[in-house]
């Protein structure tokens, strides 16, 4: 029973995160925003690098339910700053 129970709940984790993933937004360049319908802007701020900055931008993007996502300015010396435009 208790192997049930292990394997069910292994099983919904992994369909969540499946899900999860698939309606992640997509990063795309200026070319393909053109095509796109603009949402809004999302900013995030106070990361050492730049891999945490872009992950956050894309997590703020999915939390404001966009499908594509394009990071147009970052700055900063030991804690970066940054904006995206979010498009649908």
């Amino acid at each position: 029973m208790k192997n049930i129970i292990k394997t069910a709940v292994i099983t919904l984790s992994l369909a969540a995160s499946t899900f999860a993933f698939a309606g992640s937004p997509q990063e795309v360049n200026r070319a393909d925003a053109a095509s796109l319908q603009k949402v809004g802007t999302v900013s995030a701020g106070g990361f050492t690098n730049l891999d945490e900055l872009s992950a956050s931008l894309a997590m703020k993007a999915a939390d404001a339910g966009a499908s594509h996502y394009r990071i147009v300015g970052a700055s900063g010396m030991n804690k970066l700053s940054g904006t995206a435009v979010l498009y649908r």
